[in-house]
């Protein structure tokens, strides 16, 4: 069911939300928290189907915060979707245009469920910091996405330098089958050091920098990533070389979705290594509401060792 309420407030919006629970039997008791949506006019769709998406397995209450142009009429309209329109959450579509969106806070605050925790994202344009932002000082995870910024790379590496706690990265959650990957490898014999580490991804895929810097920091050994031309490698990782002393294991994808394992003295393993999609990300991170103190000390002690060997090499 979708409910349209034009030039509306935000007190108008909290009344029909209590409406229609009460009238439809639609109930927030089951909600375990609020995501609030930060984004644009034209772009929410999608993102509000990997909410709902995700709802499936975090019943929550949606907040969609759409943002127009700032010389627009003041005015904000609103949409409230439930049922079969909503997965297992409650959608609030939020369109504010011209000064009615110069107060972000205010807009969600009296539409946030009471006593549960609050998730911010923003699927595209963000904040350089998040939590310094008007909807981030009231969220305890923030949500952002290197791979929608204009520069992808130096979005990365510029993240430890506003980070707090409760942070996080998409192109940190997009590692997590990579790291399952190499971690069931080195648990296995021979358990030999590893003394070389090689990281190769597209130019596009923010993620590089961040495997090389996990990887480093967790192997204490020298790393050397690069990005590669897009005639060489479209998009994402391409290949993880770990060098032991009886040979190297390499990680590497011949295609998008498909990555090929190979070991001294072990026979050659295919794997599935599809790309992970925005509702599997997004219900990764909503599986733990606590800091992920890991992503905080990658993005700042890995990434400093990482950029402090690179200047050393260089030289």
């Amino acid at each position: 069911m979708i409910i349209d309420l034009p030039d509306t407030t935000v007190s108008a919006i909290s009344k029909k939300l209590v409406s229609v629970r009460e009238e439809g039997g639609a109930v927030a008791l089951g909600r375990v928290l609020t995501l609030i949506i930060v984004t644009h006019h034209g772009a929410e769709e999608e993102v509000i189907e990997a909410a709902n998406d995700a709802s499936r397995e975090h019943p929550m209450r949606v907040i969609a915060v759409l943002f127009g142009d700032e010389d627009e009429e003041p005015r904000l309209d609103a949409q409230i979707r439930v049922g079969g329109d909503a997965g297992a959450s409650e959608v609030v579509v939020l369109r504010a245009h011209g000064a009615a969106g110069s107060n972000a806070e205010s807009l969600v605050t009296g539409l946030l469920l009471p006593d549960a925790p609050v998730v911010a994202w923003w699927p595209a344009e963000a904040p350089a910091n998040p939590s310094r932002s008007a909807i981030g000082r009231i969220a305890q995870r923030r949500i952002t996405d290197a791979s929608s910024q204009a520069d992808p790379a130096a979005w990365v590496a510029e993240l430890g330098e506003h980070y707090a706690p409760g942070d996080t990265d998409f192109a940190w959650t997009r590692l997590t089958r990579w790291r399952e990957q190499l971690a069931a490898v080195l648990d296995q014999p021979p358990y030999e050091p590893v003394t070389a580490i090689e990281v190769r991804g597209a130019a596009d895929s923010p993620s590089t920098s961040l495997l090389a810097a996990w990887l480093g920091m967790k192997l204490d050994a020298p790393v050397d990533y690069a990005y590669l031309p897009a005639d060489e490698w479209a998009s994402g990782i391409k290949s993880v070389r770990l060098t032991r002393a009886s040979g190297d294991t390499l990680l590497e994808r011949p295609e998008a979705g498909v990555a090929i394992l190979r070991q001294p003295g072990q026979p050659t393993h295919d794997l599935a290594f599809p790309r992970r999609t925005l509702r599997e990300c997004l219900a990764e991170e909503l599986r733990r509401l606590d800091p992920d103190l890991l992503y905080g000390r990658v993005i700042t002690d890995g990434h400093d060792l990482l950029h402090a060997a690179s200047e050393k090499s260089a030289s």
